[in-house]
């Protein structure tokens, strides 16, 4: 059987495995991920019951909706509350601010819309000239290109609150992070499929970190895994594509372009992990008038992103995993999440839950 499912074939990820258990190293081994789609296949499929002892893959900021900071849920809820319409994705809907949901900010009066994507907005907005629109712009580098097409183009009362982050600059943070001891990454593919594999060649070249862009079917993550192991028993860090059906150098020039025509990169917080520098998207002055935060009078104090108790920030960083958390499944469930990381399918406590049959 071809397509997708060749991808999924059991003998071919039993000989992966053989050949990643020949590539054990003498010492234990670290591999980060950053990519909430990457945590789901593995959790999913069972990867790391099939990795040797001394080989472990982590979970990084890989969720887009998770690393949110709670000071910008807390803009969007304060705009609900205040008469505009506030659409946003759905995985966005119900992460807590500092007190606050968008869920919350429905039931207490506010107007909040959950679409599909940038478009579902426009049109929504043009539909309803009468009332004011804000689009909650979240996602890394995969999202930003279709909401920069739109920006210079959307009606006079659509205006947008920005909250785009980019993979890279946090990848670097984690590697500078002494006490993480990363030995390798695995790249996310979507993202890549974007900014293409130059953006990558840092931490090879600069940090001799073994780095492979994967895709997210079980054997392209089992791929990645040898790709890296094979890098260490040789001895030669270098940047590798195992996703070569999406992913090519250059990535799509198309969409770096549009995201450079309207967004200026700059210093941003990142949620529980504190401010990485040229990790943030800001719209260019030329576009100040579909800025959120230009448009309007916005008044909130400074955001709390954890939630007491919650090790949140150090899930999202792969510090810890969730069972260590001591709210995961008791205090916090999908049912009712206490942090960030327990609310989004990409999110690692959810897919976690999840798999403990929640």
């Amino acid at each position: 059987m071809g397509g997708l499912f060749s991808f999924r074939d059991r003998d071919l990820a039993r000989l992966i495995v053989e050949k990643i258990r020949e590539l054990e190293p003498p010492r234990p081994v670290k591999f980060c991920h950053v990519c909430g789609t990457h945590e789901w296949t593995i959790t999913h499929s069972g990867l790391r019951a099939l990795l040797p002892e001394r080989v472990s893959v982590i979970a990084g900021p890989g969720c887009p909706v998770c690393i949110v900071p709670a000071r910008e849920i807390d803009e969007a809820v304060w705009l609900a509350l205040n008469g505009v319409t506030v659409v946003t994705f759905g995985d966005m809907y119900r992460v807590p601010g500092s007190e606050r949901s968008l869920e919350d900010a429905k039931s207490l009066g506010g107007d909040v819309r959950v679409v599909y994507s940038v478009r579902d907005a426009v049109e929504m907005a043009r539909r309803e000239p009468g009332r004011d629109f804000v689009f909650f712009a979240i996602g890394f580098e995969t999202t930003a290109p279709m909401n920069a097409i739109e920006i210079p183009r959307s009606p006079e009362n659509l205006s947008f609150l920005v909250s785009h982050r980019l993979i890279p600059p946090a990848m670097e943070l984690l590697v500078e992070m002494e006490d993480l001891n990363i030995d390798g990454f695995i790249a996310p593919g979507h993202v890549s499929t974007i900014i293409g594999m130059k953006p990558y060649l840092r931490f090879p070249q600069r940090y001799g970190m073994p780095t492979v862009i994967a895709g997210f079917e079980p054997l392209d993550v089992l791929m990645a895994v040898y790709m890296l192991l094979r890098q260490i028993r040789e001895g030669r860090a270098r940047l590798e594509n195992e996703y070569t059906r999406a992913v090519t150098y250059e990535g799509n020039v198309r969409a770096q372009r549009a995201i450079e025509e309207v967004f200026e990169t700059v210093d941003g917080a990142w949620r529980g992990i504190g401010v990485i520098p040229s990790s943030t998207l800001r719209l260019r002055e030329e576009f100040s008038e579909r800025d959120a935060r230009k448009r309007y009078d916005i008044e909130v104090g400074p955001g709390r992103d954890i939630y007491p108790g919650c090790s949140c920030h150090l899930v999202i960083i792969g510090k810890i995993t969730p069972r260590e958390c001591p709210l995961f499944l008791k205090a916090c469930t999908p049912e009712k999440p206490k942090g960030a990381c327990m609310v989004s399918s990409e999110g690692t406590c959810r897919i976690w839950a999840l798999e403990s049959g929640l």
